[in-house]
């Protein structure tokens, strides 16, 4: 998302051949296989050491029971908090260059400066939240340490706040922005409220 939105600022001219078809599903490809490469060294690491007793217990199913070596906690918090790092390097050297292309484009005018100040805040705060849900496990796993409660409550809140919220920001905000879904909107909850 961000490196698109990159291409289409600062570089319009090369968009439709550096965004095609082919090069985002080699793009989706390439992050599919790279998010895919911790969870296969966990499960192959577990199923090449797990005894048959294992398979027979009743546990909560969560990544935690794949992890029977203390350095397969920590290979996953190091995997994890790289990824963090690479993708909030990306995200900020992207923004910056965005938002010095959107300066320049606007020149003089604040109200078209502000306009794409507003939009750059918004997704900037919609990634935010995307990069939240990469420490979502490691607090998901104190809370189950604390107490099952707690950990369900967590694991619950974390999805509704950082896998849910990010994905409908953007069609709400840009829906309450056109009139006329604001005005039905409107009407629907002022029809609402006097029934």
């Amino acid at each position: 998302m961000t490196l698109e939105r990159y291409v289409a600022i600062c570089m319009p001219l090369r968009h439709s051949e550096l965004c095609s078809t082919r090069s985002t599903m080699h793009c989706i490809l390439i992050i599919h296989s790279l998010s895919s490469v911790p969870c296969i060294v966990v499960l192959s690491t577990f199923f090449a050491s797990a005894s048959f007793s294992l398979y027979e217990q009743y546990r909560l199913c969560s990544v935690e029971m794949f992890m029977l070596y203390r350095w397969q906690d920590h290979v996953r918090s190091a995997v994890h908090q790289f990824y963090f790092l690479i993708m909030v390097i990306i995200i900020v050297f992207a923004y910056v260059k965005i938002m010095k292309v959107a300066k320049a484009a606007s020149g003089e005018d604040k109200k078209s400066s502000w306009k794409g100040l507003r939009t750059v805040i918004l997704h900037g705060f919609q990634l935010l939240l995307c990069l939240i849900q990469l420490w979502c496990p490691f607090i998901e796993t104190a809370a189950f340490q604390i107490d099952f409660m707690l950990f369900i409550n967590v694991r619950y809140s974390n999805y509704i706040l950082f896998n849910l919220t990010p994905r409908c920001l953007s069609p709400l905000i840009y829906g309450l922005r056109d009139e006329t879904f604001f005005h039905a909107l409107k009407n629907f909850v002022l029809y609402k409220s006097n029934i």
